[in-house]
């Protein structure tokens, strides 16, 4: 079996690590696997195996022919099989399945919001999905969304899994105080929604219980940023809740922090659940998407609504005040994460799936 892995860029988000993931465990199980960025590279570059074949397509526009020719190339000289395209990554795939009809393209959805969308906010994707062999979906909403929309029968669920890294940096040393630090690893852009727990977090004056917030993520610059900056002047908490930007030594991070918090409004299913779990943190996160799946209520994690500050809030203060509810939810959720959602189980399933 040889396979590709096509995503649009390296910059860390979900997809993309998630590409980086599958083309470093698949070099341990298959003949041939590779990995190309159409169109820019970033930080998850420095995540790629030895073991993979990497290729940077250098796309400059959505039709750029000489990328199309150059990736038929590479295709052709590693006779590949299968391209495995995530997200936004299906036109490139389709655009060389043109000049090299023989290919098989699997389309990766990883975007959970689609499941709202409508067939209209969809329409190139729907139309091309005719050149797809299989879509694979990252929960039970996107599988129906697209089971009912696309012109591609063969929709198949394949959960996420955390990629153990292969060496552990140990570079970001957050502030505050040890066995107090709340983490939130997630880009600053919507749906994120990081305000709904700076608010929580102001309310229930947790820095008064020398508790801290840090927030791990790519920085936009833009009016999202900026309310989260504003909130944290406006309400004096520069001490208290600390922002770092983009970071590779993720691991390092979350052995330094004792609760995990994701609040997202919507979500495919995030590693980033995955991660707080093998790092032995205890969790606080959304119901949205496929999160209520992975997070039992009270038994290994909380959930909220995320449009419930009210929700947020109590949620919040349960985890903070209880250590010993914390200590309980870290333990089971490591052990559902490591039972359910491994990487040699899900590298099976995703080998059977490319197989069927």
């Amino acid at each position: 079996m040889r396979i590709v892995q096509i995503i649009d860029s390296l910059e860390a988000g979900g997809a993309e690590r998630m590409a980086v993931s599958y083309a470093n465990a698949l070099s341990e199980k298959i003949s041939f696997s590779g990995l190309i960025a159409t169109r820019k590279e970033g930080s998850l570059k420095k995540q790629i195996n030895s073991k993979v074949s990497y290729l940077f397509l250098e796309k400059k526009k959505k039709i750029d022919i000489p990328a199309v020719f150059r990736l038929r190339r590479y295709i052709k000289a590693n006779k590949i099989d299968i391209i495995h395209a995530h997200s936004s990554s299906f036109f490139t795939a389709v655009l060389v399945k043109l000049v090299l009809p023989q290919i098989k393209i699997i389309w990766h959805d990883h975007y959970g919001k689609r499941a709202k969308e409508t067939k209209k906010q969809n329409r190139v994707l729907i139309f091309l999905s005719a050149f797809f062999s299989s879509i694979f979906v990252v929960n039970l909403q996107l599988q129906e969304w697209n089971k009912k929309n696309m012109k591609c029968s063969k929709v198949i669920f394949i959960p996420n899994f955390a990629a153990s890294e292969s060496k552990t940096e140990q570079v970001t040393h957050l502030k505050g105080n040890d066995g107090k630090r709340i983490v939130f690893l997630a880009n600053l852009k919507n749906p994120k929604n990081h305000i709904s727990i700076l608010k929580a977090f102001s309310e229930l004056k947790l820095n008064e219980k020398d508790w801290s917030l840090h927030l791990i993520g790519r920085d936009y610059l833009d009016t999202y940023s900026n309310e989260i900056k504003t909130f944290i002047q406006t309400y004096s908490l520069q001490n208290d809740i600390h922002l770092y930007g983009a970071k590779n030594d993720i691991k390092y991070i979350l052995s330094q922090a004792s609760v995990g918090v994701l609040a997202s409004t919507d979500e495919g299913f995030p590693v980033t659940l995955l991660e707080y779990g093998l790092g032995n943190l205890a969790v606080l996160s959304t119901n949205a998407g496929y999160c209520s799946m992975i997070i039992q209520n009270d038994i290994n994690g909380l959930l909220f609504d995320p449009l419930s500050d009210i929700e947020i809030k109590t949620q919040l203060n349960k985890i903070i005040d209880d250590h010993l509810l914390r200590e309980k939810l870290s333990e089971n959720f490591r052990e559902s994460v490591v039972k359910n959602y491994s990487e040699d189980i899900v590298i099976e399933k995703l080998i059977s799936a490319y197989t069927n």
